[in-house]
C-alpha cells in the first residue's frame, strides 16, 4: 500500500498539443489537506482532471489512491472515480430530480443494488453535511450553499479516500464560503484527504494548510510565512 494518496514524478500534462504543466513532481500523504492555487489558465483544473482520469497521463509517473495513471484505461476510470469524491464550482446537480434522487442516481451508477442500503447511505451523507431535512427538495429550492453541501454529500457517498475540489466556493458569498470550508475541514479531520483548487486567498488565510501553486507550467510549494 502506497503511503501517499497522490504521487507525481516528472509529469507533463498536455491538452492536445499544448503543454499545460511540465516536469511536475509532488506527493500528498494520506489524510492531507492541500490547496492548489494559481491564476486562471495555469493548469489547476488540468491537474485535477488528470487525477480523475479525464486527461490521460502520458509523460512521467503518477498515482492516485494506488492507481497507476500511466496504466489507466477507459474501462478502469469508473473504478478509480468510486474511490474519489469530486466537487465542482457549479454543483452539477440534476435539476429535475430531488436531492434524494440525485444521490440515489450516483449510488445506482456505482453498483449499489440494495434500495435499503442506498436509502441509509443517503441519510448518512446528508446528516454529515447538515441537510437531512432537504431530502425531497429540488436543487432550485436550495440556496447556493445548500447546493454545494449536497454536492459534497454526493462526493462522500462511496466513502472516498480523496476529495478533489475544483473552486468549490467560487460561486458562493464569503459567509457561505466559510461554512463550506468548515465542512471540508471537518471531513478532512475524519481522515479523508482533500486537494482543493481555489482563488480565494482570504479563505486560505483563515484556514491555513499546505499550499502549492501552478505557475509558469510548474507546480511549486508555497512557503509558509513566519
Amino acid at each position: 500500500m502506497n503511503e501517499h494518496i497522490i504521487s507525481f514524478e516528472n509529469v507533463t500534462i498536455s491538452q492536445g498539443k499544448k503543454i499545460v504543466l511540465h516536469d511536475v513532481s509532488f506527493s500528498l500523504e494520506q489524510g492531507a489537506f492541500v490547496y492548489l492555487i494559481g491564476r486562471t489558465g495555469t493548469g489547476k483544473s488540468s491537474l485535477l482532471k488528470t487525477l480523475y482520469g479525464d486527461i490521460k497521463l502520458k509523460v512521467g509517473t503518477g498515482s492516485v489512491v494506488d492507481c497507476d495513471l500511466r496504466k489507466l484505461r477507459d474501462r478502469h476510470i469508473p473504478d478509480l472515480r468510486r474511490q474519489l469524491g469530486i466537487v465542482f464550482q457549479d454543483f452539477q446537480l440534476l435539476s429535475d430530480r430531488s436531492v434524494e434522487r440525485n444521490l440515489d442516481f450516483v449510488l445506482r451508477a456505482t453498483g449499489w443494488k440494495s434500495a435499503n442500503k442506498r436509502s441509509d447511505r443517503i441519510i448518512d451523507v446528508l446528516e454529515a453535511v447538515g441537510l437531512a431535512n432537504k431530502l425531497k427538495f429540488l436543487p432550485h429550492q436550495l440556496s447556493g450553499g445548500e447546493q454545494q453541501r449536497i454536492a459534497i454529500a454526493r462526493a462522500l457517498l462511496n466513502e472516498p479516500k480523496l476529495i478533489l475540489a475544483d473552486e468549490p466556493t467560487g460561486n458562493l458569498d464569503p459567509i457561505t464560503s466559510e461554512e463550506v470550508m468548515e465542512l471540508l475541514h471537518e471531513i478532512n479531520g475524519k481522515g479523508t484527504s482533500i486537494l482543493m483548487a481555489t482563488h480565494d486567498f482570504d479563505l486560505i488565510s483563515k484556514f491555513p494548510k499546505r499550499t502549492m501553486m501552478c505557475e509558469n507550467k510548474k507546480v511549486i510549494e508555497v512557503k509558509k510565512k513566519n
